[in-house]
């Protein structure tokens, strides 16, 4: 973990970037951990606790950039667990998210 130091916006913006990667895999929104997302954001994963607190903290704002992003599989995966910020996103949205398990 030899990153460069980021200003604290930048390196949030990659860690919800690297999240949402992690979580886009299958099966990768069930078992999405700090860990894993800091791994492939290679920081400490307490430099996500820090930024974004607990994991039910963590998890809105990941759905929240992932529905921002049109991240269609992980809205989807949000949708299937019952995610409640996953239910906050346009019909329309929520439709084209929920094909992508069918198909």
């Amino acid at each position: 973990m030899n990153k460069k130091r980021l200003l604290p916006d930048d390196r949030k913006h990659e860690i919800l970037t690297a999240a949402i990667k992690v979580a886009a895999r299958p099966g990768g929104w069930a078992k999405l951990t700090r860990e894993a997302v800091a791994r492939e954001a290679e920081c400490a994963d307490g430099l996500i606790s820090k930024y974004f607190g607990t994991m039910t903290n963590f998890r809105r704002a990941i759905m929240r950039a992932a529905i921002a992003g049109k991240e269609l599989s992980v809205i989807a995966q949000g949708l299937a667990d019952g995610d409640s910020c996953a239910q906050k996103a346009t019909e329309s949205l929520k439709r084209k998210a929920l094909a992508t398990l069918r198909g």
